[in-house]
Parts: C-alpha cells; sequence; structure tokens
C-alpha cells in the first residue's frame, strides 16, 4: 500500500477529526502546558480509573450518587465541588470539560447536556444506551466543534494498530467473514433474570432516584446495583454492550463497516426485563465501495462457533477469515497471521498509524490543541448503532434489515420501538 493511500485510509478510519484553535464554554483558550478544569460524573469503578486517567489536570467537581464513593473520591480531590446530581454538576460555570462514566442509560442525557454546553467529553462505553441516542450524540458533537472520546481505552493499543494495518495492506486478501467472542456475562454480572417484587430500604449512602434518572420508578434492589445494572435492559446493554464496543472495533475501523445491515441474533427464550445468558449475533454488510460483503459473528456467555473456528478463535477475541489466510487477536494482545507456516517468511507492512500517548491524555491534548482522537463520537456514534442492533434483532426475535441512511429498520416495522426509548420527566436528551 503506497504512502498517499496509507494516509487517506487513515484519515477515513478516523472520522470527525477536530481540527483548529480550541474553543471552551468557560472563554478559556489553552495552551498545551495549561491545564482543564475537568469534572468526573461516576467516580467508582471504571470511573475510578477515568479519574486517576485525568488526575494531571484540574479536578473541580465529582458527582457520584453513592456518597461513600464520592467523598473518598473526594479526599483525594478535596477542591473539587461535589454533587449527586449530574445536572447540578453540569450547571457549574467553570468546567472546560466532563468525564461520563455512569451506567449505560445515562450516557446520552448527560454527555448531550454537556455537548449542548460546549464542555469537552470523554464518555465510557459503551456511547449510548440506544441506537437513536448513538445518531444524536454523533450529530451533536458535529455541532458542538469540542474534542471526544469514547472509552475504549484499548482502541489504540499497539496490537490493534499492528491488526489494522495488515487487514488494510491486504495482508490475509479479501476478508469475508469475522468471528468474535467473549465469555461474558458469566460471573461478571448475571442475566436472563426476571425483576426481583420484593421491596427493600435504600442505603442511606445511595441517592435512589438520581441513579434511577431516565429509566421509570422501580424500588431498590442490590440485583440492580452495583454493577449488576449492565444486565437490565433498562439500565445496561447486555454483554454486547459491554464487550463488543472493544472486540468489534479492529473490525469496524479497517474493514470501514457501515450501510445497510442484515442482523440475526439468536439465544434462549427472551425474558422482557433482562438480556440473554448467551447470544449469537450475524451481522451481514454488502459491498462497501471495493471492499466485498463480510459477515461478523459475535458470540457472548457459553455460546460457541463450530469446531474448525472454536480452535482458532481465542477467548474475548477476533479471528478474521481471508481469501489468503486467517488472522486472530485476543483482546489486549498481538495478531497471529495463520496458517503459521504459511507466513513464515512474511513482512508486516512498516508501521504508519500513529502510537496514541494513552487513551485518555489523547483526549486531554484534542481539548486543548484541537489535535485528533481515535474514538471520537462520530467514529463511536455508528459504531455503537451498529453494535446494539444485536440487542434489536434478539428482542424482536427475527432478522432486522437496518438503513443507517433513514435510520430505521426497513423490513419490519415494530423493531423500530426499540431503536428508542421513553425518558423520565426532567432527564430527556
Amino acid at each position: 500500500m503506497n504512502d498517499q493511500l496509507k494516509r487517506r485510509r487513515f484519515l477515513q478510519s478516523s472520522a470527525g477529526l477536530f481540527a483548529g484553535l480550541p474553543y471552551l464554554a468557560a472563554g478559556r483558550v489553552l495552551g498545551a502546558n495549561q491545564r482543564l478544569n475537568v469534572g468526573v460524573i461516576g467516580v467508582g469503578g471504571r470511573g475510578a480509573g477515568d479519574l486517576a486517567g485525568v488526575a494531571s489536570e484540574n479536578i473541580v467537581a465529582l458527582c457520584d450518587v453513592n456518597r461513600n464513593t464520592l467523598d473518598a473520591a473526594a479526599a483525594k480531590f478535596p477542591r473539587a465541588r461535589r454533587y449527586s446530581d449530574y445536572r447540578d454538576c453540569l450547571e457549574q460555570q467553570n468546567l472546560d470539560a466532563v468525564v461520563v462514566a455512569t451506567p449505560d442509560h445515562h450516557h446520552a442525557p448527560a454527555t448531550m447536556r454537556a455537548l449542548k454546553r460546549g464542555l469537552h467529553v470523554y464518555c465510557e462505553k459503551p456511547l449510548t444506551h440506544t441506537v437513536q441516542e448513538a445518531r444524536a450524540i454523533a450529530n451533536a458533537t458535529r455541532e458542538a466543534g469540542v474534542a471526544t472520546q469514547m472509552g475504549t481505552q484499548n482502541h489504540e493499543h499497539p496490537g490493534y494498530l499492528r491488526l489494522v494495518e495488515l487487514l488494510q495492506s491486504g495482508a490475509i486478501g479479501s476478508v469475508h467473514e469475522v468471528h468474535v467472542i467473549t465469555d461474558r456475562p458469566g460471573n461478571f454480572w448475571k442475566q436472563g433474570l426476571e425483576r426481583p417484587t420484593d421491596e427493600l430500604p435504600i442505603p442511606a449512602h445511595l441517592a435512589w432516584d438520581h441513579w434511577l434518572g431516565p429509566a421509570a420508578r422501580r424500588s431498590y434492589h442490590p440485583a440492580y446495583v452495583p454493577f449488576k445494572w449492565r444486565g437490565w435492559w433498562d439500565f445496561g446493554c447486555g454483554a454486547i454492550g459491554d464487550m463488543a464496543i472493544h472486540l468489534m472495533d479492529p473490525a469496524f475501523w479497517a474493514l470501514e463497516l457501515g450501510g445497510p445491515v442484515k442482523v440475526t441474533s439468536q439465544g434462549p427464550p427472551q425474558h422482557s426485563q433482562s438480556g440473554p445468558t448467551s447470544m449469537v449475533t450475524r451481522f451481514q454488510f454488502g459491498q462497501r465501495g471495493k471492499l466485498p460483503p463480510v459477515d461478523v459473528v459475535w458470540y457472548e456467555g457459553v455460546a460457541k462457533p463450530r469446531a474448525e473456528i472454536a480452535v482458532e478463535l481465542p477467548m474475548n477475541g477476533s479471528l478474521f477469515l481471508g481469501s489468503q489466510g486467517r488472522i486472530a487477536i485476543q483482546h489486549g494482545g498481538f495478531p497471529t497471521l495463520l496458517p503459521k507456516e504459511k507466513f513464515v517468511d512474511y513482512k508486516a507492512p512498516d508501521p504508519y498509524l500513529p502510537e496514541s500517548p494513552g487513551h485518555h491524555r489523547q483526549w486531554i491534548e484534542a481539548c486543548k490543541t484541537g489535535s485528533r482522537t481515535g474514538s471520537n463520537f462520530q467514529y463511536a456514534g455508528p459504531f455503537t448503532e451498529v453494535v446494539l442492533l444485536g440487542n434489536v434483532a434478539y428482542r424482536v426475535g427475527e432478522t432486522i434489515a437496518y438503513d443507517p441512511h433513514k435510520s430505521e429498520v426497513t423490513n419490519l416495522p415494530k423493531a423500530n420501538a426499540l431503536l428508542t426509548k421513553s425518558y423520565r420527566t426532567g432527564w430527556e436528551l
């Protein structure tokens, strides 16, 4: 692949680049060595890691519904103002940027409020809770002109960069099928559950109504919080929303996945409230420019591929099938060309994708200088749309045909109701 084509493919793959002098809503134009005023929404669990990732900046606001978690974070950043409701937090006038590390159902409401204020935003994955929200956030980002990053911390891991280069340079020819697997939910959280009916007292440290946020009111129960929320449709996106956003990322990037797609999901009998214990989802993409049609097959929980795929597919990883070979990679690892004997003398392309300074650092630099971010919302929005279609197909129990230009399922009108959701008054986008 010549240098000009490499550069073009890289720029296309990094859609929505943000260039020019940074504008910050508080009116401050920063140099690269100045510090941002950052608010962090959700400071426990994954949020604690995000807080550590931006700790080089001025942490001026901390928000969490768990008072114990909030107090622990505030002990490290005593000058930050504290909140249990991010709607109040986002009104703080000296903010330049925010990190959103909440359960999935809060991602879009919090992010949209920040974008409307002109704040730079780092939001954990999945970017949104619904397909419609992903489109809305991508559109709002385009209008806001701020620096954004979805929390796919391995998006530009060196192993993924080398994988994308191998795929784009044609190391295994034309890719016609990709298999992606995770063992979640497993022991991380439970799915396939019925909604609990017993009413328990709300813990004194928990702002339960703020935790519910846009979701309909229900009684507190430890089946939801902490972290177990991911398996419930009202709060999370299940295993596919958790791990496919990581594991399908290099396929989406390198194979330029997009355009009309057919999606079929199969699993155990449905529960109206909770995701399945296992699921197999097939995404069928058509011709994309010069790239041939490709199927991406997702396995979660106890679901497994056929034997000849299983033997080469690493757990929590991907296997790419091409016309001239295969590539296997585990999340956080490096690609292996298969069969190994065929590629003994193969020379990989010289690296041409830029190394990341770190996922949080890349976003911080973009906030200050207008430099690029790899998982910006104009990339992450369309990617999230595709991934969440897997849940839609499972919940309707039929193959769906999705047209991203129309933002609708064209063959099964009833499925469109699952592209969006209702919001409790005061928590709308």
